[in-house]
């Protein structure tokens, strides 16, 4: 007699059980290799690129107020972080992943503090809207796009910024700021 795991034991009109893996599928299938996708930003209905950024700032103990500024070494500028939304991205959230992208340093979203809209080196209409971070925590890293950061005093940012748009938003946050400071308290 022949042994079970030969052919004359396999019968024609049953199908072998399939072979099962050792482990689940999606831990053993490769993902798909997917082709980077075109860089792409994001645009408003007038067609201005959309753009976002962040004010942040913090006060160390009883000292001033400090905000952050950075330099970006293709400029050879010191501006406020801020960058180009992605299509589909909304601006607050553009605002906390640009910012975290340029300084290392997660924030807390507050309020928004308005708008600026220019025309960009490349002559294109470009709309950043600002809002109030606080930071959360993390370390900057030099970057091709930012090889500095400096937390600064407020009246000290506003002389070292290069840009009227981004001195007039933290002259005027730091005086608002200030002024809700020196309120009494609500009894």
């Amino acid at each position: 007699m022949s042994p079970p795991d030969s052919p004359e034991w396999a019968r024609p009109d049953v199908e072998a059980a399939p072979e099962v893996p050792e482990s689940p599928p999606w831990e053993t299938q490769e993902e798909p290799e997917v082709p980077a996708a075109e860089p792409s930003v994001a645009v408003d209905p007038s067609g201005a690129i959309r753009a976002a950024g962040g004010l942040v700032w913090t006060r160390w103990g009883n000292g001033p107020m400090r905000v952050l500024v950075v330099h970006r070494p293709k400029y050879d500028d010191w501006s406020l972080p801020k960058g180009k939304a992605n299509p589909g991205e909304s601006d607050s959230r553009c605002a906390l992943r640009e910012v975290e992208e340029e300084t290392g340093v997660s924030c807390s979203l507050g309020e928004e503090l308005g708008s600026s809209h220019y025309l960009d080196r490349k002559g294109r209409a470009k709309n950043v809207r600002y809002w109030a971070m606080e930071p959360l925590g993390g370390v900057f890293t030099p970057n091709q796009e930012i090889d500095e950061i400096r937390w600064l005093p407020a009246d000290e940012a506003v002389r070292l910024l290069n840009y009227e748009r981004d001195r007039e938003l933290v002259s005027s946050f730091a005086a608002e700021h200030d002024a809700r400071q020196e309120e009494p308290p609500a009894s």
